[in-house]
């Protein structure tokens, strides 16, 4: 049995019943379906003002996907890939910095289960907190945090 053609609304409905995309994100998977030049613009701005399609909904999405394993410079950072705005991203990051210190806590207890025991330990850890994203207070936080609770 042939399926028949999914229409460019069907194609970004079924894209956004999976999960929450950025505006801009869902034009990009949308794009190459695109027949008229106004005709993706027009779709996504229905969605929007149907409520299909939420950028702040995406961004507490995503914020919720990562904040157990990333610290703000690279949940910021991907938000920002997402074009999410600037008053969006200043709240966001708000909620974010409360939190910070207690997951890089997590993270790190996480990855490491035991303290560093010389400077190529610590470095080695420090180094897997900074790739993850965690600011330099909150990796200091961390390695503080997990030898006060080891001792």
């Amino acid at each position: 049995m042939i399926r028949p053609k999914l229409s460019l609304k069907g194609r970004a409905l079924r894209f956004l019943s999976m999960r929450e995309h950025s505006r801009i994100e869902l034009a990009r998977k949308l794009s190459p379906y695109v027949e008229e030049e106004d005709e993706l613009n027009l779709l996504l701005n229905w969605l929007e003002e149907s409520k299909f399609l939420s950028d702040q909904r995406f961004s507490e999405s995503l914020v919720h996907k990562r904040q157990a394993r990333f610290g703000n410079q690279k949940i910021l950072a991907e938000l920002q890939s997402h074009n999410v705005s600037k008053e969006d991203l200043s709240d966001i990051k708000l909620e974010l910095q409360e939190t910070e210190m207690q997951r890089a806590v997590d993270v790190l207890w996480r990855k490491f289960s035991t303290p560093p025991v010389d400077h190529m330990e610590k470095g080695k850890q420090m180094q897997f907190l900074a790739q993850r994203g965690f600011s330099s207070r909150a990796i200091s936080h961390a390695l503080r945090q997990s030898r006060e609770e080891d001792a």
